[in-house]
């Protein structure tokens, strides 16, 4: 694995850099992956790098400087997912015409697969990016026969670049256990002027119906089975059977899970759908309590939002999620069981001084988690292995 050396705010230019990002999901996409390749283009931008991303065309997109998009389709099994696998020849004229001076994919199929193929065609220094942890999801959806094969795919392409970047130490030391080679963290930072405690809406936790007794927990993000959601559907109802009307669910997002949702949330549960700019703010610091128990993200970037929020979180005990928790913003439930995770909630009910002081300390970490440092640190490695530009 490849250590990086911290770097004060600011302190790298990206002048000369020539960006080529490559992705199956990108804005106006609401997930995690798109937002923060959004900005990261923003940052090299902004550092005087230039930046041209490769992605998929998506219906309510609408032209943008620097955005090229191949046809594409939805998903059949996920709507909200658009499939796309470009020619490769118009993938290699776009980039000899635009002459990039570092490729980097951050999906592996379809547009990611074509920008890899044409870097290593043109002789163009590739980097790679790993967003889904595929070990989670083949055991969360019972593809154990196809782990084999998926891993020496992913393993061919993340090893034919010079650099694989990866969210956590947690997920680092997974795909080095797989062979992965050149492998660097790659974290993530908040925005503490769009999600801070300040947002906090009254008038929203009245719309919860929320008493002074009340617990509001909140989850934010895509209402998906592999996001955990059935558990904790089974943990509110456990709650609710042992303090009946003490705990309120605040839902932001939207998703191929949203009926099962719907279905079987406690009363007064409020699902919002997908939210933006000051409404998403809000819906953050109007909870008391950030619902997190995936065990298939990577990093989890909602959960840095809720600490910055002044949420602190209830998440399952797994290795992103445990790194992102062990300096106190919150707490750890055995994975996939409801019961740990009703019995932290319940604990919280009881006594609220704990989620008062659980906040203060998730407030503190956010604080250091700066996305100046983080955009500082990849755009200096780019340096490292990009090949200058003739132009």
């Amino acid at each position: 694995m490849v250590s990086f050396v911290s770097t004060p705010p600011h302190a790298v230019s990206a002048e000369g850099l020539r960006l080529a990002l490559f992705t199956d999901t990108y804005a106006p996409q609401v997930n995690g992956v798109a937002r923060t390749l959004e900005r990261l283009a923003a940052a090299v931008e902004a550092r005087g790098g230039a930046v041209r991303v490769f992605t998929a065309h998506d219906p309510e997109a609408s032209s943008a400087a620097g955005v090229g998009r191949f046809p594409s389709r939805a998903f059949w099994a996920y709507p909200q997912v658009r499939l796309a696998w470009p020619r490769q020849r118009v993938v290699r004229a776009a980039l000899e015409a635009y002459a990039p001076t570092i490729v980097h994919a951050a999906t592996e199929f379809g547009v990611g697969l074509a920008g890899r193929r044409a870097a290593r065609d043109l002789g163009i220094p590739f980097v790679s990016s790993y967003h889904t942890s595929f070990a989670a999801y083949a055991e969360h959806y019972g593809l154990g026969a196809l782990a084999r094969p998926g891993w020496h795919f992913m393993r061919w392409f993340h090893n034919g670049g010079l650099r694989t970047y990866c969210p956590t130490q947690a997920i680092v030391d997974e795909v080095n256990a797989r062979g992965f080679e050149r492998t660097a963290v790659w974290s993530r930072g908040v925005d503490g002027t769009r999600f801070s405690p300040s947002y906090r809406s009254e008038a929203l936790r009245a719309r919860l119906g929320v008493a002074d007794d009340s617990l509001v927990l909140s989850y934010v993000g895509r209402l998906a089975a592999e996001k955990g959601l059935d558990v904790a559907l089974d943990a509110l109802a456990l709650v609710e059977q042992a303090r009946p009307g003490q705990v309120r669910f605040l839902v932001v997002g939207d998703g191929p899970y949203e009926q099962e949702v719907r279905a079987r949330a406690p009363r007064g549960t409020v699902l919002t759908g997908k939210l933006h700019g000051t409404a998403l703010s809000e819906a953050f610091a109007s909870g008391d309590v950030f619902l997190f128990p995936s065990t298939t993200d990577t990093f989890g970037n909602v959960m840095l939002e809720a600490m910055a929020s002044g949420l602190p979180v209830i998440g399952a005990d797994v290795g992103p999620t445990r790194e992102q928790l062990q300096s106190g913003g919150g707490w750890l439930a055995a994975p996939g069981d409801a019961a740990a995770f009703a019995g932290a909630i319940i604990a919280l009910i009881d006594d609220r001084s704990r989620v008062r002081e659980a906040a203060t300390r998730a407030l503190a970490i956010a604080a250091t988690k700066t996305w100046d440092a983080v955009w500082d640190t990849l755009v200096d490695d780019y340096l490292r292995l990009h090949r200058p530009s003739l132009r």
